[in-house]
């Protein structure tokens, strides 16, 4: 098992069924912290373009930068004139809120950037929340300011 060249989500290939399947949305992509977070969205049947796994969150006091993570990737990815939005849904903890502060001001300048709505409990994880509450977080985004 290693990890898709393109989203670096889980993959047993070197690009994951997600970015290979032709019937998903290539205009969006939905930011998340790692690989259980696309499972839980997934499960609502709500999203249907494509993602991008950063691989954690900035977190200074465990030694992870923007460096650590895969935000290059990301900025290339968005900069694509294909990309009409990006939708960052990172879980509501301070490490979260500063990774999502970051990414989104580095982005801002190519694309739409949305967050989806807070749906979810401060400190709350996006894999133990319920269809339900992550679909109306998922409807509920809005715009960066």
């Amino acid at each position: 098992m290693g990890l898709c060249q393109v989203c670096f989500h889980l993959s047993a290939e070197s690009v994951c069924d997600i970015c290979r399947n032709p019937n998903r949305d290539n205009s969006t992509i939905c930011v998340v912290a790692d690989s259980r977070d696309v499972i839980a969205l997934e499960k609502t049947r709500e999203y249907s373009g494509k993602y991008h796994v950063l691989g954690g969150v900035i977190s200074p006091m465990e030694g992870i930068g923007p460096d650590q993570l895969h935000i290059h990737q990301l900025v290339r990815r968005a900069s694509q004139k294909e990309i009409k939005e990006v939708i960052i849904a990172i879980s509501p903890s301070v490490e979260g809120e500063t990774t999502t502060l970051y990414v989104g001001q580095l982005i801002k300048p190519f694309t739409k950037v949305t967050r989806i709505a807070f749906g979810l409990p401060m400190g709350g994880d996006l894999e133990y929340a319920d269809e339900v509450t992550l679909a109306r977080a998922l409807e509920g985004r809005r715009e960066l300011d």
